[in-house]
């Protein structure tokens, strides 16, 4: 059995871990070395790293990582990205014979232009493109890049449990709340995640059927959505790449 493992690391990240019964473990993201060696000194032991993109809250830790865990690493063909790693793209095959585990590789741009997911054994590490009820800046990619990776990513089976790099949850909840006000779905997954944070509980893991259920930027389509960007722009969004990049815009300067 494979499960999933949420190291909080730096201000607001997380590593993380699939491990096996066994201890053996895919470390994804590693901003930091040391929560990683904390890990391995209660039993886990790394055996790939996958990155997802160069920021350096992703990547800050692998160099240190490596020197200790000599491990296969991979991650997108970008110059930013460590020399250790080896690259990968769109459509590629990683397997863990460690762990009996592939990743397909997406291709998911629109944080970064080289931004990577890593989709296998039921769970999906997005890095920065998805977090739950929201989605990453586009620091580099376009609003057409941005929807599309969302798109991709959505159309994933929807029991996919999805692994966001980010405790942004709450935040993303009151944006939701703004931009689709009528929304049950989304009103009980901001609960629940009140009551997980007030315990002391990562947001994360999420599921892709809660977040199109809940996320606005998975719901450009959805009547609420629509019908409140048409008041903010003064008309109705003239297509999807329209609507999403105005909720993007909108999210980048929101107070709420």
């Amino acid at each position: 059995m494979l499960h999933t493992l949420a190291l909080p690391a730096l201000q607001d990240n997380y590593i993380w871990l699939l491990a096996g019964s066994d201890g053996a473990c895919v470390v994804v993201d590693p901003g930091d070395a040391a929560p990683v060696f904390e890990a391995a000194a209660r039993g886990l032991r790394p055996v790939a790293v996958l990155i997802t993109h160069h920021h350096p809250d992703h990547i800050g830790g692998v160099d240190a990582l490596l020197a200790r865990f000599p491990v296969p690493c991979f991650g997108p063909d970008d110059p930013r990205i460590p020399a250790a790693a080896t690259r990968v793209g769109d459509g590629d095959r990683v397997d863990v014979p460690a762990l009996g585990v592939a990743f397909d590789v997406m291709a998911v741009p629109g944080h970064t232009r080289s931004h990577l997911a890593f989709h296998g054994a039921g769970v999906l590490f997005c890095g920065d493109s998805l977090f739950s009820l929201g989605c990453g800046r586009l620091f580099e990619g376009t609003p057409e890049q941005g929807l599309a990776s969302l798109d991709r990513l959505a159309a994933l089976p929807g029991d996919t449990v999805v692994c966001c790099t980010h405790e942004y949850t709450q935040a993303n909840g009151r944006f939701a709340r703004a931009v689709e006000p009528d929304n049950p779905a989304r009103d009980a997954r901001v609960a629940e995640v009140d009551a997980q944070r007030a315990r002391g509980e990562p947001s994360l893991p999420t599921t892709i059927a809660s977040e199109l259920a809940c996320n606005p930027f998975l719901r450009v389509d959805a009547p609420g959505v629509r019908a409140t960007l048409a008041q903010r722009l003064g008309g109705e969004p003239r297509d999807r790449v329209q609507a999403f990049a105005a909720l993007r815009a909108w999210k980048d300067g929101f107070r709420g």
